[in-house]
């Protein structure tokens, strides 16, 4: 039972999450940049990177940290739910092949060059297991932040554009791509209950015909007589059931509320799937996310980075980048893009975000990577989704100054040929 000790204080750290990831998430979006970056901040400034964590130690006491991380933990269930679910099938239609082309040369590219420096790295740092530890890096160069990245094109007025489109699809599959990489890492790693990891494909192929079906006949019910409150609650109870048994069979429960999103019908019915959309994000985005994110941040520890750690950090910034830009470029060129859509659309792929933070404390709470390799992926987490908006703005004007110049292109040549010419 929680004591009166726990309870205050637990509703005052609430109060400081809400306060401080108000005003970064402001001051982010002032900078043109999204609310995480500044909810990240917010809680590295108030970690041990500076005043030793003193002030992060009085707002969130050890014996309500466990508390708050459980509210972060189902407000990340619920995230990872809305991004499986508005996966951009949609999108695929006449783009699967050019979508897929980016995705893979996105994700191919930068998971090699992350295998190589982890290589390099993994003696520097206590880890689990050489083998995770090396996979994971490569996992982590390859995300992209379908969320982040569906944000900025819509900011940017780029949603709409064929260069979008082709943007949101291979981002989403890109995702998928993460995310099987990371249960292909936690496998490696030895995650708990290794023998259960046999259910997985007949959990994945209980999802299909019995679940999907079953929430089907829910959202008929609801197109018959216009409610939503049975729906969600089906919803609500099969995604707590979903992280349920990811958890039980040894994987992290992120996968069971992804997986469970992606296989819940798109019911025909746009305001339906809105309010169900809408409902889920106002209960998570507005609290528990915000606690999710400066938990994170509270967990960077800068203080006693050093020399080596800075070496690290450049090293890791620019296989990031330039893993990314190279493969979501030529996979783009090789598409036939023209040169201008497919630098930008390298510099989409290279928004991490969210996505990537999410990977990050999954990797940090399965000791795949230590702490203090943590805190220099988070560095570059922030510094590759802030470098998304000015790229953008950048190129922008090369194309006239207008979103949607850049955003509409004729294709070119495609092969080897179309990947060198200008």
């Amino acid at each position: 039972m929680l004591t009166t000790h726990q309870v205050q204080w637990l509703f005052l750290g609430l109060v400081a999450v809400l306060v401080l990831g108000r005003l970064f998430g402001a001051g982010a979006r002032l900078l043109r940049q999204p609310a995480v970056v500044g909810e990240i901040l917010a809680g590295i400034l108030i970690g041990p990177s500076l005043f030793g964590g003193a002030l992060a130690d009085f707002l969130f006491p050890a014996d309500t940290r466990p508390l708050l991380a459980a509210f972060a933990n189902v407000g990340l269930a619920l995230f990872m739910f809305v991004i499986g679910y508005e996966l951009p099938f949609d999108e695929l239609r006449g783009k699967a092949r050019v979508a897929l082309r980016i995705s893979l040369c996105s994700v191919a590219v930068p998971f090699v060059l992350g295998v190589l420096l982890a290589l390099y790295l993994v003696r520097d740092h206590h880890v689990h297991s050489q083998t995770g530890f090396v996979l994971f890096l490569g996992a982590a160069m390859s995300v992209t932040a379908f969320p982040v990245l569906a944000r900025i094109l819509t900011d940017r007025g780029l949603d709409r554009t064929r260069l979008g489109g082709i943007a949101l699809a291979g981002a989403g599959i890109g995702d998928v791509l993460a995310w099987l990489l990371l249960g292909l890492v936690v496998t490696v790693n030895g995650g708990t209950g290794q023998a259960r990891l046999l259910l997985v494909p007949l959990g994945l192929a209980a999802m299909v015909t019995l679940v999907r079906p079953l929430l089907r006949r829910a959202f008929t019910a609801v197109d018959g007589n216009g409610g939503t409150t049975g729906p969600l609650v089906a919803v609500m109870a099969g995604l707590m059931l979903s992280c349920w048994a990811a958890e039980w069979v040894g994987i992290h429960f992120i996968f069971g509320a992804f997986l469970f999103g992606t296989v819940t019908p798109r019911t025909e019915r746009a305001d339906v799937r809105s309010e169900l959309t809408g409902h889920i994000e106002s209960i998570s985005s507005v609290l528990l996310l915000p606690v999710y994110f400066v938990l994170s941040g509270v967990r960077v520890d800068l203080s006693g980075i050093g020399f080596a750690g800075f070496g690290e950090l450049v090293l890791i910034l620019l296989v990031a980048l330039a893993g990314k830009f190279l493969g979501a470029f030529a996979g783009a060129r090789l598409s036939g893009i023209p040169r201008l859509q497919s630098t930008a659309l390298a510099a989409l792929m290279n928004t991490r975000g969210l996505t990537e933070i999410v990977l990050l404390t999954a990797g940090l709470e399965l000791g795949v990577i230590d702490a203090s390799f943590y805190s220099l992926m988070i560095l570059m987490a922030l510094v590759t989704t802030a470098m998304t908006g000015p790229m953008l703005r950048f190129l922008e004007r090369r194309a006239g100054g207008d979103a949607r110049q850049l955003g509409e292109f004729e294709y070119e040549r495609q092969g080897f040929r179309g990947f060198v010419a200008g």
